[in-house]
């Protein structure tokens, strides 16, 4: 084990890997991640990234991405390169160049030729549903299909015909002959060729055939020397499939497949399926919407790298079932932005107030640092004003008990400047406050006040100095911690209608030149970042990515 791995908590893969390198049954350690081209990636991924990569980098080994791009109708080059995206955005950087299993389907289809000679496969003409019913079920054992005797020259003749194009799509399949009595139906002859016309990005329509999952995974391992195949929990069943396969060709490695439990998170989902449904009904804005579990909605709302590594370390990896509630991960992203994103302030709901005793040139403005905890961070000058901006929710005339904030007759500090009183109130027809009439105490700048106490701080901005901003507040996208938990309920019954609200609110001038995916902490509000896709010069865009504490595990109590 390295130096690097002794600082990690450990599992039950670490546990695998110290004794096989200490056994000497390997010298080092090849990992990989196969995702299929066909989406984006989601946080479950980011475990699994984190996992292979992590544990080539503590291991000193290699880790490959692979692409599994074996089923051509539902992959697309943008899903590969949001993939390639996401892996560098974590911060880990693939083996060599990125593998395709497309790299290896010569080598695939010779191996099957392989299988068919020694009499281990065979092409099947049964209908889809004939193969169904032959199967058989958990209780019930299948039987062999009247194909499953031919010979071995017949077999090749058709394969080779199928390659050819000489027959109608899902008319014919490869077979591994196997035991269709076994326990296991993924033992039960599956197929291992498809016969599917269709255009692959990568190779174009040199093919006709495509090769199965389960027959194409274990053999790229083989090809690319894989020591650890890392793989979620419903591949269990699988793996005699992997070993089947590996153990009846011709293949000078033979990888060993490892299984874990894959991550579950509450108020959200994590099926591929459901989440292109979700981009396809525009029920959201698409696979980066913020409210999106994907990696690039994660970022988007401003989750961090490091973050979302230190969240996989958090859950950890095992075998048991991994379903972790919404509040370790915002826990995880709270506590990497304390660290590094600058305070300034911003008002989201607006209520004005008039300085009744504001002296121009003699009312002061102050400095103010970015962060409390590290002053390299710089500082800006917080400009004051006659009229300033605060949060309506900061004031009340008729406050609760306990209540700290501004109500008519009270005082509160504002933050970084002077102590303040309410003086009036100016309503509206409707008798909504629309105007405070307030003054300053001028003794109050960076100091107390002298013979009282002054409990409550607010922030606030100068309406001549701030900027206007779009301000989204992102919240869980369902209201329900399992939305697909029932499969006789739609999940999108339990789709959170308040999960992202818009406002137009207020923020101050030093954010005026941040880039896209700049985070702020603002004050008293919570963390923001600055929109990648929409917000540029001229019109500023804040996305909420965490409040500053769990609010939503106090509202569900």
């Amino acid at each position: 084990m390295s130096s690097t791995s002794q600082t990690v908590a450990s599992n039950f893969i670490r546990t695998i890997i110290d004794a096989d390198l200490a056994s000497g049954k390997h010298r080092s350690i090849v990992t990989r991640f196969p995702p299929e081209p066909n989406g984006y990636l989601h946080v479950g991924h980011a475990k699994s990234i984190c996992l292979n990569f992590g544990l080539a980098k503590d291991y000193q080994g290699k880790c490959n991405l692979r692409f599994d791009d074996t089923n051509p109708e539902k992959e697309s080059e943008e899903y590969a390169q949001s993939i390639q995206d996401d892996v560098h955005w974590l911060g880990f950087q693939w083996n060599g160049e990125v593998r395709w299993a497309s790299d290896y389907f010569e080598q695939l289809y010779q191996y099957a030729v392989e299988l068919i000679k020694q009499g281990k496969a065979y092409v099947d003409d049964l209908t889809p549903e004939q193969m169904r019913e032959y199967r058989g079920t958990l209780t019930l054992a299948g039987k062999n299909s009247p194909y499953r005797e031919r010979s071995v020259e017949e077999n090749f003749n058709l394969f080779a015909r199928m390659r050819t194009g000489e027959f109608a799509d899902g008319s014919r399949v490869l077979r591994a002959k196997i035991d269709m009595a076994s326990g296991n139906i993924n033992l039960r002859d599956p197929a291992i060729y498809r016969i599917r016309r269709a255009h692959h990005m990568r190779t174009g329509d040199a093919w006709c055939i495509y090769p199965m999952y389960d027959y194409t995974h274990c053999i790229s391992d083989a090809l690319e020397g894989i020591t650890h195949s890392l793989c979620t929990l419903e591949f269990e069943d699988h793996r005699p499939l992997y070993d089947w396969v590996l153990d009846n060709i011709t293949i000078p490695c033979h990888p060993r497949q490892y299984e874990f439990s894959r991550l579950e998170l509450h108020y959200t989902i994590t099926s591929k399926r459901k989440l292109l449904q979700l981009v396809n009904e525009r029920r959201v804005s698409g696979w980066d919407d913020p409210r999106m579990p994907t990696i690039s909605g994660m970022r988007r709302r401003g989750y961090t790298p490091k973050g979302i590594r230190e969240f996989a370390r958090l859950i950890g990896i095992s075998k048991s079932n991994n379903t972790v509630d919404m509040g370790v991960l915002e826990s995880a992203i709270r506590e990497d932005l304390e660290t590094k994103a600058a305070r300034v302030m911003a008002v989201i709901n607006p209520l004005k107030v008039l300085i009744t005793n504001f002296v121009a040139g003699q009312t002061e403005s102050r400095e103010a640092g970015f962060h409390p905890q590290h002053p390299e961070f710089g500082a800006r000058i917080v400009p004051f004003d006659q009229e300033i901006w605060i949060e309506a929710d900061d004031f009340s005339e008729a406050p609760p008990a306990g209540w700290q904030r501004l109500t008519v007759g009270g005082e509160v500090r504002l933050r970084y400047s002077y102590v303040m009183r309410c003086d009036e109130v100016i309503k509206d027809a409707a008798g909504n406050a629309v105007e405070l009439r307030c003054s300053i105490d001028a003794e109050t700048l960076g100091k107390n006040p002298v013979g009282r106490k002054v409990k409550g701080v607010i922030h606030w901005l100068s309406c001549a100095h701030a900027l206007p901003a779009e301000i989204r507040l992102y919240d869980r996208l369902f209201t329900v911690p399992e939305p697909d938990a029932d499969k006789e309920i739609d999940f999108c019954t339990y789709l959170n209608p308040d999960s992202l609200t818009t406002a137009q609110g207020w923020v101050e001038t030093c954010v005026k030149g941040a880039a896209p995916e700049t985070r702020y902490q603002f004050e008293r509000l919570g963390y923001f970042c600055t929109d990648r896709r929409d917000h540029r010069p001229g019109k500023l865009v804040f996305n909420r990515t965490v409040t500053l504490k769990d609010s939503w595990a106090k509202e569900q109590g």
